[in-house]
């Protein structure tokens, strides 16, 4: 309590002088009514995708701070950052003088989210899902930032390159593929990951697909029973092939003792346009 009466005291004034600008309302991903700036020039994303989805839009250089652990694209990461995704720092945020803030809910913690609200800071909340949802939040995004024109441009060209990868998978065989996130606990990807459709409609299928949890906690007698073809890895992860051919159980699977294994890197868990960079990477794999 005594900290939120001291960021009011320190910054209440700031927020009272931030110049005004034109505005329109529009209804962010969560359903929130939200006041946008016509032309934001002073943007803070909290997220890594959210910043890879602005940088696409072409608004990079109207972005004063990212969040911790932006990679895409290489020139965000010259971006001052405002501290962790979940928690970051409302001092620095404040100081920065925002017309717009960007964030998703889950990532972002709620109190987060409550103090951006409080100080009357514009935040507009993205949730993609999915590939469809990518394509989804370049639209909403593009309308926050006043760059409508910039993602609808940007939509019919990753959905040209998805299509694309959708063609050239397409009657070919399907490889059953099981990815381990851990192997002690077991725990893998399920229905809810964005990684699945990733996989899907690269022209493979996760065996733990059926699964309606997204990081679920399975046996190994299950792994066993499910008999993937392949595993599919994180390049540079802590799950090695090498690794489980030492652990128990795992010697039994055929993909494990024929050492079949495909790879993914961190640009698949970015809900945004670099996603699809992976995707187009695992197509060729699967289907060289």
């Amino acid at each position: 309590m005594r900290m939120k009466r001291l960021l009011v005291l320190l910054f209440g004034p700031m927020l009272a002088v931030l110049p005004c600008s034109a505005s329109h309302t529009v209804v962010d991903e969560t359903g929130r009514s939200v006041s946008v700036p016509d032309h934001p020039h002073r943007i803070v994303c909290l997220v890594p995708s959210i910043t890879d989805t602005v940088f696409a839009l072409g608004a990079g250089d109207d972005v004063v701070a990212v969040s911790d652990y932006v990679q895409y694209p290489a020139e965000a990461m010259k971006k001052p950052s405002v501290g962790s995704i979940s928690s970051p720092s409302m001092e620095t945020i404040v100081a920065l003088h925002p017309d717009l803030v960007l964030g998703m809910p889950h990532l972002n913690q709620q109190a987060v989210i409550d103090q951006l609200q409080r100080f009357g800071i514009p935040l507009y909340l993205a949730d993609p899902h999915g590939i469809a949802g990518i394509l989804h939040t370049v639209t909403s995004l593009g309308q926050a930032t006043g760059r409508e024109a910039q993602a609808a441009a940007l939509d019919v060209q990753l959905q040209r390159r998805i299509d694309a990868v959708r063609a050239k998978v397409n009657g070919l065989p399907v490889v059953q593929v099981y990815m381990p996130i851990s192997y002690d606990p077991v725990i893998t990807i399920g229905k809810g990951a964005f990684i699945t459709d990733i996989i899907e409609t690269a022209g493979g299928h996760s065996i733990t697909s059926d699964i309606n949890q997204e990081w679920p906690h399975i046996s190994m007698e299950a792994v066993i029973a499910r008999a993937p073809q392949a595993l599919l890895m994180m390049r540079g992860g802590t799950v090695t092939i090498d690794a489980l051919m030492t652990r128990p159980g795992w010697q039994e699977l055929a993909a494990v003792k024929a050492r079949r294994v495909y790879y993914v890197d961190k640009r698949v868990s970015f809900p945004s346009p670099v996603a699809i960079e992976a995707l187009e990477d695992l197509a060729k794999q699967f289907h060289p």
